[in-house]
């Protein structure tokens, strides 16, 4: 039972997921940060099999890094959304494929825009106004469809994200105490507390 959503603002991308950790019926741990800095500019929050998210979420912040190395500059957020779409869709085709679903979150410094992205499982990208992954998102998706601005600071996305979270501890049969809430923008990547 995981739960994670993202919403875009002015001229940021909020992202918060639950704390979690849990295998069928046991609840493992419950500080696991589920939100991956992936470069400065941007983040993905991942939910699926434990050991695939971990190993998938690493294995693209180091394949993104090798890139910005190689080529001097990072990868703007949609280049890197299709990277990671065609990472998933190749890995579907082999013996071993990740079962992971990704909200991706950056601000594209040569735009100065914010961008989030959609990606599930089977390699399907959408970039979106605002996102849900998990058993939450039946809460959470109605609540940020009525109350989302595109155009709203900081502070009031934040309001938005508290009430989804509220809906999702409130109505969800599992408790969810805790969620982990960071945002980009143009000054990078930072954790924010709820």
């Amino acid at each position: 039972m995981e739960c994670s959503f993202a919403l875009i603002g002015d001229g940021y991308v909020l992202v918060a997921a639950d704390t979690n950790a849990a295998r069928s019926i046991v609840k493992m741990k419950s500080d696991e940060d589920k939100i991956k800095t992936v470069s400065p500019h941007l983040l993905m929050a991942y939910s699926g099999e434990p050991g695939d998210t971990v190993q998938f979420a690493e294995y693209v912040e180091r394949n993104l890094r090798l890139q910005h190395i190689r080529n001097i500059h990072e990868l703007r957020p949609s280049a890197s959304a299709s990277w990671i779409r065609r990472s998933l869709a190749d890995s579907i085709r082999s013996r071993h494929p990740y079962a992971v679903n990704l909200l991706l979150g950056g601000f594209d410094v040569a735009a100065e825009t914010p961008k989030l992205y959609w990606i599930d499982y089977l390699g399907t990208l959408a970039e979106v106004p605002f996102a849900a992954h998990g058993y939450g998102s039946y809460f959470a998706l109605s609540l940020l469809d009525r109350y989302h601005n595109p155009k709203a600071s900081l502070e009031e996305g934040i309001e938005i994200l508290k009430r989804c979270i509220s809906e999702v501890q409130k109505r969800l049969v599992i408790g969810l105490e805790k969620f982990n809430v960071k945002v980009v923008d143009k000054d990078g990547v930072r954790e924010i507390e709820i």
